[in-house]
């Protein structure tokens, strides 16, 4: 048994064997030997005519694609998935009711058009979204968003109007026209908003998400729950302070409601902690018997219902001044179209909610899309949430996107498909028709409390900052500076700045790439880095070069440089010396003193210095790396500073991580070959892609000083090419 066991093991630990014996290939062998090229046989006509014929297989394609409900809906398994998605939506819908009346302060519109948010959106992302699992409708950091812009084009100065009596008294503000306008806006940005995402969208711009890395979104949306807490602070204590806008807004707006405290309304106060204390604690309940309970506990319609029925019934908006929702109009509006004339001023504003609105959507959706076992399409997620914002909008909504806390609810309660979704928003749509006058009464500060306690997953996004300090310090001042830069300049500003300060990380990677000179591990086809592994041996005269970085315009240069650096060879040094050598020369056949002259070489590192009496003298000094202070310095003598004597025949460059290369990059390599090739020292380029090779015909690189017989498959073919060149003296064994 012991034996059979023993064998057993030997057979695990056997290793599958690499063997393969073939000619040393470089390019122009494969290209003759090797490779044919597959001739294209359609014409460019053609192939246009094919991309744009019509069929019915492509037609059914283009509607399946276009309305992804068509994949699933017929084949809805309804006794499996049926009981789990109405369970689901009602959970879903019952968050998503109290959520949008909140949500509706951030934004700085009435709370019922929270509700229309919260209906229409949801309804239409059944048809046309991707993922199974995501709560689209109101998101605190988009209805913020939405608030900014809003407060900064109707700002409450704009509304202020005297008595109609004329007597004395001071400005009253016009409540009703100031949100009627709030809400115009609100609807134009929608709309922009939903024509950028549909553009997007059909342009194939899915792909922009990933320039909204995760550090960056993680810490915007941290400086977004701090401005929403600020934000929620004067309803929480039941002041009046006016909202801000723009850079600082955070900072303005504490100032103003520390400067306002003296007159906080106990009874708010008091009426918004128990909410919040309430809610914490259902959330913390909730989190820790998630798996035993069968559905999350609604703490935020308890808290509505009963902090609703506590305001009617102790009458707390008319005997304490609690401030409270206010009228809700029963039923749903006719469509309007939108003020176009507004369109102007909120460009920029659109792009930013646009963008922030779909990362936020798709990042969610590849998360729930990744754990169920199918897939979404980020370029009919841009289109779906395009059309959920621009049908919408004509209905006096405000723009939306992916709720996270929503989306863990409905996909925890047991939600298998957008059917749960669907019936989300009919319960929002129920109380919109029908019960909507109920929550009148509701105090504001317990959707305040509502909001900032949806926030605490945002406020743990800082426990990253840890994390990325031990594993990533450029992803941790991302982090930082998204974080930073939102919660001072605003979200806007803050998001541009967080987006270019990554963009310059990447050029500021691409600026410093990890170089190498690499040695050959015996026994193995591997080549490493033979400062960082002992086992990695250089060959005698050939000089491994590995950068790990395209070559293009901004690096060519450092390229070149770090080239030179780390192989020690300086074709420039070399020059100088030759010149010099040769100037000393011509200076001593036309001297009719016979004494001999004298130039100074010195080596930067060794300070080594040589008497020159003639170039063969020198040039064997220099072989033999003789040393000596055989000259001192006069003032007819000369210096020149050179790296140590070098044996150097062959340098190859080791491509395998170039992805791309331009025109001022290729030019930049062809110099240096031509370069080193009069010094006598041959580059050749290996691990080449076939795609970057054709980058270089069509860049037409491959002339004069360079041709494919200089550029080899693998590093290993360039190796074994140059020791059969290498003059016999520098042969080495290995």
């Amino acid at each position: 048994m012991e034996q059979e066991e023993v064998a057993a093991r030997e057979d695990a630990d056997l290793q599958l064997m690499y063997r393969i014996e073939r000619p040393v290939y470089n390019e122009a062998a494969i290209r003759s030997q090797v490779l044919d090229r597959k001739e294209k046989s359609t014409t460019l006509r053609e192939r246009l005519a094919q991309q744009f014929r019509c069929s019915s297989k492509r037609a059914k394609a283009a509607a399946l694609s276009f309305l992804p409900i068509l994949t699933w809906l017929p084949s809805y398994p309804v006794k499996q998935y049926l009981f789990s998605d109405v369970v689901s939506g009602l959970s879903t819908g019952v968050v998503q009711l109290p959520q949008g009346l909140a949500y509706a302060m951030l934004a700085a519109v009435p709370p019922v058009y929270g509700l229309y948010s919260s209906f229409y959106p949801v309804l239409l992302y059944t048809f046309f979204g991707t993922s199974r699992h995501i709560s689209v409708g109101t998101f605190a950091v988009i209805s913020l968003m939405i608030g900014g812009v809003v407060v900064r084009e109707a700002p409450d100065s704009m509304f202020y109007v005297l008595p109609a009596n004329g007597s004395n008294m001071s400005a009253v503000l016009d409540v009703e026209a100031r949100d009627a306008r709030r809400v115009q806006v609100a609807v134009v940005l929608t709309t922009l908003v939903g024509i950028i995402q549909i553009i997007f969208g059909l342009l194939r711009f899915g792909f922009v998400a990933i320039y909204l890395t995760e550090p960056l979104v993680r810490g915007f949306t941290t400086a977004a729950a701090v401005h929403v807490v600020v934000s929620q602070l004067k309803y929480l204590l039941g002041v009046k302070t006016q909202r801000f806008s723009g850079p600082l807004s955070a900072i303005y707006s504490v100032k103003a409601v520390l400067s306002d405290i003296t007159s906080t309304n106990i009874t708010t106060l008091i009426l918004g902690l128990v909410c919040i204390v309430f809610l914490y604690g259902v959330k913390d309940i909730n989190e820790r018997f998630k798996k035993k309970l069968p559905i999350p506990i609604p703490g935020e319609i308890i808290v509505v219902i009963v902090s609703t029925g506590v305001s009617y019934g102790l009458s707390l908006s008319e005997d304490y001044s609690v401030d409270v929702v206010g009228k809700i109009p029963t039923g749903l509006l006719p469509p309007a179209a939108p003020q176009f004339s507004l369109l102007p001023s909120l460009v920029t504003d659109s792009f930013a909610v646009a963008i922030v609105g779909f990362s936020m959507g798709m990042s969610l959706a590849k998360i729930f899309a990744l754990k169920h076992g199918y897939s979404v399409d980020g370029n009919q997620e841009l289109i779906a949430l395009g059309l959920c914002n621009l049908v919408s909008s004509f209905f006096q909504t405000f723009a939306i996107t992916c709720s996270m806390s929503r989306s863990l609810v409905q996909e925890s309660t047991g939600g298998k498909t957008q059917i749960a979704g669907l019936l989300a928003s009919l319960v929002v749509l129920l109380v919109v028709v029908a019960i909507g006058f109920v929550f009148q009464p509701l105090p504001q500060t317990a959707l305040a409390a509502i909001i900032m306690v949806n926030l605490l997953g945002m406020f743990k996004q800082i426990r990253d900052i840890p994390t990325l300090w031990r594993t990533s310090k450029i992803e941790l001042a991302i982090w930082l500076v998204a974080f930073v830069a939102s919660v001072l300049l605003g979200l806007d500003y803050g998001l541009l700045v967080a987006v270019a300060f990554a963009i310059l990380t990447v050029i500021y990677r691409t600026q410093s790439p990890k170089s190498a000179v690499l040695g050959h591990v015996p026994g193995t086809g591997l080549y490493c880095d033979v400062d960082e592994y002992e086992e990695a041996a250089e060959y005698e005269g050939i000089k491994i070069f590995h950068s790990n970085s395209s070559i293009y315009f901004a690096n060519s240069d450092l390229y070149v440089n770090t080239l030179k650096e780390k192989t020690g060879v300086n074709p420039e040094h070399i020059q100088a010396a030759r010149k010099a050598i040769k100037k000393q020369k011509e200076k001593k056949a036309n001297s009719s003193n016979n004494s001999p002259s004298k130039i100074c070489v010195k080596y930067k590192k060794e300070e080594v210095t040589h008497e020159v009496v003639s170039y063969n003298n020198v040039a064997e000094e220099q072989r033999n790396g003789r040393s000596g202070d055989r000259c001192s310095m006069s003032a007819s003598e000369q210096s020149i500073f050179l790296n140590p004597p070098s044996t150097v025949h062959f340098i190859i460059l080791d491509w395998t991580p170039v992805n791309f290369i331009d025109s001022v990059g290729a030019k930049a390599i062809k110099q240096v070959i031509k370069d080193y090739a009069a010094v006598d020292v041959l580059v050749v380029i290996a691990g080449c892609s076939r795609g970057l090779l054709v980058e270089l015909d069509t860049l037409q690189f491959f002339t004069g000083v360079m041709t494919t017989d200089m550029v080899f498959p693998t590093v290993h073919d360039a190796v074994l090419h140059c020791q059969h060149s290498l003059p016999p003296s520098s042969c080495s064994g290995q």
